[in-house]
């Protein structure tokens, strides 16, 4: 499998997937030039796009996509409550309604129930061989979700903010509120426990998600997140950040 998170962050995310015959996005917060513009890179034709899965409909998740499926015309997959939402920006007959367990090519998708102030999910994808974990915006991840996405090879997975630095911010007191529930987002700290509890021999790259520009810095939250790891045996040198204006390194599995 190749995986590469196109762009991460309140102002747009996109992340490709790729297996021995498929081949999807996760979101598409930025227009349909970047994500052309990042896959060409890869050598990867948008046109050979097997479908496109969303998260939810927030803006930074959905913001490109009635350009993309403008320039061609590929299925979106979604749980049944984000398609209202959907339709005012795409054709009805490109929704396809997923629930549960669905099947992608070759991929076997299972969704994951996020916690958020709109009806949310991640994924834990599946080829033959591999598997990721996919969360981002979620409060808290449920513990029934723990052993489901125990030592999976790759997680992409949200680490939000620092909570000293979202006290002392600048949002409204409301919006921290927000952000610190069960219905927000997910700290470093937090973050780092979850994985420490749930990755393993096979795990072979964690990528940082999500991570706000306003309540955290990309090298606070990976020293928080190795902090959590301090004792497990994973290799520290393969965690990843992702960022707002630039994909991260092609990762292969």
């Amino acid at each position: 499998m190749r995986i590469q998170v196109l762009a991460s962050g309140s102002k747009g995310n996109c992340t490709y997937i790729e297996s021995n015959t498929t081949k999807v996005l996760i979101d598409a917060g930025i227009n349909y030039t970047r994500i052309k513009k990042e896959l060409d890179k890869i050598n990867v034709d948008l046109l050979s796009l097997d479908g496109i899965l969303i998260s939810h409909t927030h803006s930074d998740h959905i913001n490109g996509l009635a350009s993309v499926i403008k320039k061609i015309d590929t299925q979106v997959f979604v749980k049944e409550e984000l398609c209202q939402e959907l339709k005012k920006i795409i054709p009805e007959r490109n929704i396809e309604i997923i629930d549960g367990n669905f099947t992608i090519g070759d991929l076997d998708i299972e969704l994951i129930t996020a916690s958020h102030d709109v009806p949310a999910y991640g994924f834990i994808i599946n080829d033959s061989e591999k598997s990721i974990v996919y969360l981002t915006d979620t409060g808290y991840i449920n513990r029934r979700y723990f052993e489901l996405t125990k030592n999976k090879d790759v997680y992409i997975i949200e680490s939000n903010h620092d909570e000293k630095m979202l006290m002392e911010g600048p949002y409204p007191y409301i919006l921290k509120q927000r952000v610190i529930s069960d219905k927000g987002h997910l700290s470093n700290r937090y973050t780092g426990k979850y994985l420490n509890k749930t990755i393993g021999d096979n795990t072979k790259y964690i990528v940082l998600a999500h991570i706000s520009e306003n309540n955290n810095d990309p090298e606070l939250a990976l020293n928080q997140i190795k902090e959590e790891l301090i004792d497990n045996p994973f290799n520290k040198e393969n965690i990843i950040i992702a960022k707002q204006y630039e994909e991260t390194e092609l990762i292969e599995i």
